[in-house]
């Protein structure tokens, strides 16, 4: 193992890039060739201690600067050149910020959108988004959806990406993509689609049942005969209560997904975690002309943190997610995972290790570092209470997980050291 390799190493050498460093932007051509040539395979073979809090994360976009910088890729050579060299540079990523949870993402909202014929733009140096000046569907053709072809363009760079991942890790294979809401907006258009929430809620949903028949399980149903034991991981951002509203996130968002779960023989092995602000559960209650921005035919009180939280659950059933956009206080979540006898994940935004918004940087530490302590306590009082209650598994989630829900080439890097060190010092269970 490389020096790079311990967090402190990695995050100083990745802090010196960031700075323009010259010498570090040579150190760290010399660590991707030989990661990219293989060398480092074996340490991507070596089993995560069972009995220790995860970290892990997004940093798909932080590797894309980093072989910006050393190779010139732009962005589609970097996420759709070579799945081998993607896998590799990003789990490099992973080990240099001290992660001990190995998982390899890519642009999920994106390459989805991709697979079924969308418009694309990839910006030299960020990911690819949808075109939203060519929207694939419109209200005359949105019937005419196409099942893609697994075997070739995106779907066939992501299975090479899968199978690659599980070659050099172990682990077992996730297929990521956008769940039905998060897809309908990539290519009808998030605007369009947030008007038939209101004007038309039966057509909105005809779409996204559409888009599960056509696109999502027949891709599950590919995935799934070649990787029987994997996992498949959807992503709902656009469909969250933060921006559609609990009831529509209820009716169109969560229905939609659940139908994958309860008519399909693999649906306990789907989970969509990426629902975001708890706190609208919370907000006092609106007149009649007082509404949420963006959907103004719903009023955000009619729903309890509760039920929420129960709506969640039913498409994540193997862990409690509490993201930064969520705001209700930890305790509540600890509960939660405690009484539904699963583990805890809690998420880092990105806005708090990003180095352009921190203006006190003494205040930034003092903050992550309670931030951290407290983070792992609360998963390690989950983890003891739900192993005192029967919860045999040893596999992830177990025993839950410090998240970072962003990283990239603007992150402060000694914040994050702070965050993993600190994970993984404190983070050892004593549960025999």
């Amino acid at each position: 193992m490389i020096k790079e390799f311990d967090v402190s190493e990695g995050c100083k050498l990745l802090s010196r890039w960031q700075a323009k460093d010259p010498t570090a932007l040579a150190r760290l051509k010399e660590i991707f060739d030989a990661a990219i040539a293989g060398e480092f395979d074996a340490d991507f073979a070596r089993p995560t201690e069972i009995d220790v809090v995860n970290v892990g994360g997004s940093l798909n976009l932080m590797t894309l600067t980093i072989m910006n910088d050393l190779y010139g890729y732009q962005s589609a050579e970097f996420y759709k050149g070579d799945p081998e060299r993607y896998v590799r540079t990003t789990l490099l990523s992973r080990r240099l910020l001290g992660m001990n949870k190995l998982y390899v993402s890519w642009p999920v909202y994106g390459f989805t959108a991709e697979a079924m014929g969308q418009a694309m733009m990839y910006p030299d140096r960020f990911p690819p988004g949808a075109d939203p000046d060519d929207m694939l569907l419109t209200r005359d053709n949105w019937q005419d959806i196409i099942t893609p072809d697994f075997e070739c363009g995106i779907p066939k760079t992501i299975t090479d990406m899968i199978d690659t991942y599980q070659k050099l890790t172990g682990l077992e294979p996730i297929l990521h993509l956008s769940a039905a809401y998060s897809l309908a907006a990539d290519t009808f258009g998030q605007e369009p689609l947030l008007a038939a929430l209101v004007h038309e809620p039966d057509f909105a949903n005809e779409l996204l049942d559409l888009l599960i028949d056509k696109v999502i399980q027949p891709w599950a149903d590919h995935f799934f005969k070649r990787f029987p034991n994997g996992w498949l991981e959807l992503s709902d951002a656009s469909g969250s209560p933060f921006f559609i509203g609990p009831q529509n996130c209820k009716n169109m968002a969560i229905r939609s997904t659940r139908r994958l779960v309860d008519e399909n023989p693999w649906g306990h092995r789907v989970y969509d975690a990426n629902f975001r602000g708890d706190y609208v559960t919370l907000a006092q209650k609106k007149s009649r002309s007082s509404r949420r921005r963006g959907v103004k035919g719903e009023a955000i009180t009619d729903m309890t943190l509760q039920e929420l939280t129960d709506l969640k659950h039913s498409v994540c059933q193997d862990y409690i997610i509490r993201l930064d956009d969520d705001r209700v206080p930890m305790p509540f979540y600890e509960e939660q995972a405690i009484t539904r006898n699963v583990p805890l994940f809690l998420g880092i935004g990105a806005g708090q290790i990003d180095r352009n918004s921190i203006k006190d940087m003494d205040a930034a530490r003092i903050s992550i570092q309670d931030t951290s302590i407290a983070y792992v306590d609360a998963i390690k009082n989950v983890a003891r209470s739900i192993s005192k209650n029967g919860y045999n598994t040893r596999i992830p989630p177990w025993p839950g997980t410090v998240y970072f829900e962003d990283i990239s080439s603007e992150s402060q890097f000694e914040l994050i050291a702070m965050i993993v060190k600190t994970t993984l010092t404190n983070g050892t269970l004593e549960i025999s």
